[in-house]
C-alpha cells in the first residue's frame, strides 16, 4: 500500500508549511489527485486518519481530494479526448499516437490553518 508513504509525504510538506508560517494545528489539506494516478482514495484516507491522528498539528485534520481528470491528446489529429472512458486509442480519429495530458499527478492544494484563537480551546 503506497497510499501510507503518500500520506507521509503530504505530512511532513504539510508540517514544513506550517512551521515557515507559525502555525501549530491544521484543520484542512486539500489535495488535487489525478484520475489515473494509481492511487486509490479510500486507502489515502484511511492512511490519512491513522497517521494525521498521531501528530501534534494534525489531529482531526480533514483530508479533502479534489479529482483531476484525465486528459489525453492525440497527436495525429490533435484532438484532447477523456482518458478513462476512451484508453490509449482516439476516439476521433482511430490512432494509438497518443499522450496523457493531464491525470495523473497529486499536489496539495490548499492548507486550511486553526486559527490561534480556535487553537487554544
Amino acid at each position: 500500500m503506497h497510499e501510507l508513504g503518500i500520506v507521509f509525504h503530504i505530512i511532513r510538506t504539510v508540517e514544513d508549511v506550517a512551521k515557515q508560517n507559525d502555525v501549530t494545528r491544521i484543520r484542512r489539506v486539500t489535495l488535487q489527485l489525478g484520475e489515473v494516478s494509481g492511487v486509490v482514495e479510500s486507502y489515502l484516507q484511511d492512511c490519512w486518519k491513522w497517521a494525521a491522528a498521531k501528530t501534534d498539528l494534525l489531529p482531526g485534520a480533514v483530508l479533502t481530494v479534489e479529482t483531476i481528470p484525465a486528459i489525453t491528446q492525440c497527436q495525429a489529429c490533435g484532438r484532447q479526448y477523456e482518458t478513462v472512458r476512451y484508453g490509449r486509442t482516439c476516439p476521433h480519429c482511430q490512432r494509438p499516437d497518443t499522450y496523457l495530458v493531464q491525470g495523473s499527478e497529486m499536489m496539495i492544494k490548499e492548507i486550511e490553518a486553526v486559527e490561534a484563537d480556535d487553537a487554544a480551546t
